[in-house]
């Protein structure tokens, strides 16, 4: 006979009830032994490095980035090669404010256009020149062979009017400074770089000094005194010396016998009298010195320069 669930008696209900939660209970269970999920660190980035400095922004601290002046040019011919005004640029910075000597890498190729357009590049040679230690006769060899139109005085005074107008290179001293005018004029006087011998003691020296003495009697006759006994003494000294030396070079400038008068826009107290530079001027003309004559045919020329930079030279010689 069949019964309806319904029909069951309560007893049974509960009985299969208490055996599907004990089914159910078997299989949902928790394990807590088990380590949470491990979260990746994700490891901050450094701040971005600052962007090195421009040579057009802070000429000083860029050529400041490098340790000698080889790499500084170096660096700004790289420049060059995607900009040719921040290339230019950098080359300045290179050339005022490092110790920059490297003369036959501004000639070079990389630099040659620029040089022959740009107004300030001859005032850039003068200043290598300087910094190279001031020996202008040498150097304008060296700039004639790479067809540099800068020239000396000597030839600009043979042939006035072939030069006027073009550069020309010296090193001077100035001699006083006047103002005709409104223009202030230097009174030039033309230096040569040579070099005097000298022997210079290093290391140790040695000194030695001997005294002999003799003394004795002597006996005998002469027809003015007759006999007798004469007595004395005799002193030799002998020194010899040693010392170690070297031969030492000192750089002096001697006049060259030319001279020249040198204009200025305006007075410039940096300008010292007494005090040698290497000058890159404009050639004017020759002109007649105070007192001559234009009948005379001895009359006495000067020629007439129009300064456009001036350099300290270095005291030390780069060959």
């Amino acid at each position: 006979m069949l019964r309806h669930p319904w029909m069951l008696p309560t007893w049974a209900l509960v009985g299969s009830l208490a055996a599907g939660c004990g089914a159910s209970a078997s299989h949902a269970h928790v394990t807590w032994s088990e380590a949470p999920p491990r979260q990746e660190v994700v490891a901050a980035k450094p701040p971005p490095e600052p962007p090195a400095p421009s040579a057009v922004a802070d000429p000083k601290a860029f050529a400041a980035r490098f340790p000698n002046p080889a790499l500084c040019e170096a660096a700004a011919r790289r420049i060059h090669a995607d900009s040719r005004e921040e290339g230019w640029a950098a080359l300045k910075a290179c050339i005022e404010h490092t110790p920059f000597t490297q003369l036959n890498a501004l000639l070079g190729r990389a630099w040659a256009e620029d040089l022959r357009v740009r107004p300030e590049g001859a005032s850039l040679i003068a200043r290598v020149v300087a910094q190279r230690g001031g020996s202008v006769t040498g150097e304008l060899q060296y700039l004639q062979d790479r067809k540099i139109p800068i020239f000396s005085l000597s030839s600009a005074m043979d042939r006035p009017d072939t030069y006027k107008g073009r550069y020309v290179l010296l090193r001077a001293r100035v001699a006083d400074q006047r103002t005709e005018g409104e223009r202030p004029t230097v009174w030039l006087v033309e230096q040569a770089l040579g070099s005097v011998e000298t022997d210079m003691p290093v290391g140790y020296g040695e000194r030695s000094d001997t005294v002999s003495s003799f003394s004795g009697d002597l006996d005998g006759q002469t027809q003015l005194t007759g006999p007798g006994r004469i007595g004395g003494t005799v002193t030799s000294r002998q020194r010899s010396e040693r010392q170690v030396t070297r031969k030492h070079y000192d750089n002096i400038s001697d006049e060259t016998g030319r001279e020249a008068l040198g204009r200025l826009p305006r007075a410039d107290p940096f300008l010292e009298t007494r005090r040698d530079y290497v000058i890159l001027a404009r050639f004017d003309g020759m002109r007649l010195t105070s007192g001559g004559a234009d009948a005379e045919d001895e009359a006495t020329r000067i020629p007439v320069l129009t300064i456009v930079s001036y350099h300290p030279p270095h005291p030390l010689v780069v060959y």
